[in-house]
């Protein structure tokens, strides 16, 4: 996101650039991820079973074809793509607090790329808080774990996009 298309939305009256979060699942989750480490224009971020390096997701999701097709070239092939288009590439630019959601039996988008993008925070000392849900896979199916996973977002963006700390009443 550049400067000029935001300055454009605010001066539309369709954002407030001083509270501005980003979220996003699977491919959403990959954009949301990409955002953290290439600006810092959001307060919050949130990523939900993203990729967060296309060589970690190639050798560990059950549709490697898809990313060879994606991004036109395995690995060993054109590393560069590879690079280029993963957010680990650029970890030590990151500066948003991210919130970090996975089922811990992803097959599509395996957990190592959710462990990968959360150690990389940790060690820049970036506000970010992994969350697994047990059990499941890409998606949150059930009805209380993914009132969960909405709350778990709820509890970021109004912390670090609102300033207030509000606790999930049931857990």
């Amino acid at each position: 996101m550049d400067a000029q298309r935001v300055d454009f939305l605010q001066k539309q009256g369709f954002v407030d650039t001083a509270r501005m979060g980003c979220m996003g699942w699977s491919q959403g989750g990959y954009i949301s991820a990409f955002l953290t480490t290439n600006t810092t224009i959001f307060k919050a971020i949130s990523v939900g079973a993203g990729i967060s390096n296309w060589v970690t997701y190639y050798v560990n999701t059950d549709i490697t074809p898809f990313t060879r097709q994606y991004l036109k070239a395995d690995p060993w092939k054109d590393m560069n793509i590879y690079l280029k288009t993963s957010p680990m590439t650029n970890i030590t630019k990151a500066r948003t607090p991210t919130l970090i959601q996975h089922g811990e039996f992803d097959k599509r988008v395996p957990i190592p790329n959710a462990y990968e993008l959360y150690r990389g925070l940790q060690d820049r000392n970036v506000p970010s808080k992994l969350i697994v849900y047990k059990g499941f896979g890409h998606g949150i199916s059930k009805p209380k774990e993914r009132l969960a996973a909405i709350w778990h977002n709820w509890e970021w963006f109004n912390k670090y996009v609102f300033g207030e700390e509000e606790k999930m009443p049931v857990e």
